[in-house]
C-alpha cells in the first residue's frame, strides 16, 4: 500500500518510472480481470490499454482515493460495461466471446492450459453480476464495499453474489473434474 501511495505521488508529478512501475505491477491482474469479464483476449487487451492510456491522460487531474488496484479494476469494469453497451447497440456486429487462441505474450499463454480453459468456461457461465463480484474480489483484490459501490448495490447483495458465484463455480468445476478423470 505504501508503495502505491508513493507511486501515485510520483506519477502525478510526471515520473515516467512511476508509470512504468504501475504498468508492470498491475498489467497482468488487469488483463486477467478483463479476460474474465469478456472471455476475449483481444477485447481484454484493448480495454486494459484504454485504461492505461486514460490514466496517463489524466495524470495531472488524477484523484485516486483508496488503492491503485481498486481504481484500475473499477476502470476496467467500467470500460468493459461500455464495450458491452456498444456491442448491444451495434447489432450488426456480433461480439466474439471466445478466448482467442492467438495470444501475444507468454504470460497470456497460461490461459490456454486445460485447467485454465475449464475455469474460463465456468466463469463465463456465471451470471454477469456474480462474475463481476467474484473477479473483482479474487483478481483485483477489491473490498466488498468498493464492489458494492461500483455495482451500485448493497454490500449484502455483493456478498451474496460472490458466495453464489463461488458455489456455482465449485459445482461446475467439480463436475468437470469428475468427467475429466474418467
Amino acid at each position: 500500500m505504501f508503495e502505491d501511495e508513493v507511486l501515485k505521488w510520483k506519477f502525478k508529478r510526471g515520473s515516467n518510472e512511476a508509470l512504468t512501475r504501475i504498468y508492470e505491477k498491475y498489467l497482468d491482474s488487469m488483463l486477467t480481470l478483463a479476460v474474465g469479464l469478456s472471455n476475449n483476449a483481444s477485447v481484454a487487451e484493448d480495454v486494459v490499454q484504454d485504461v492505461f492510456v486514460s490514466l496517463v491522460q489524466s495524470r495531472r487531474t488524477l484523484r485516486v482515493q483508496g488503492s491503485l488496484s481498486g481504481y484500475l479494476a473499477t476502470s476496467v469494469v467500467n470500460r468493459m460495461r461500455d464495450y458491452r453497451r456498444r456491442q448491444r447497440r451495434n447489432a450488426s456486429k456480433e461480439a466474439d466471446l471466445r478466448v482467442s487462441a492467438e495470444l501475444a505474450s507468454p504470460d497470456q499463454a497460461v490461459i490456454l492450459s486445460e485447467q485454465a480453459k475449464l475455469l474460463t468456461r465456468a466463469v463465463t457461465e456465471l451470471p454477469e453480476e456474480q462474475r463481476e463480484a467474484v473477479l473483482l474480489r479474487l483478481k483485483a483484490g477489491m473490498k466488498f464495499r468498493d464492489i458494492a459501490k461500483l455495482q451500485q448495490t448493497s454490500i449484502n447483495t455483493v456478498l451474496s453474489r460472490h458466495r453464489y458465484g463461488l458455489e456455482r463455480l465449485r459445482s461446475m468445476l467439480d463436475g468437470e473434474v469428475k468427467e475429466w478423470n474418467r
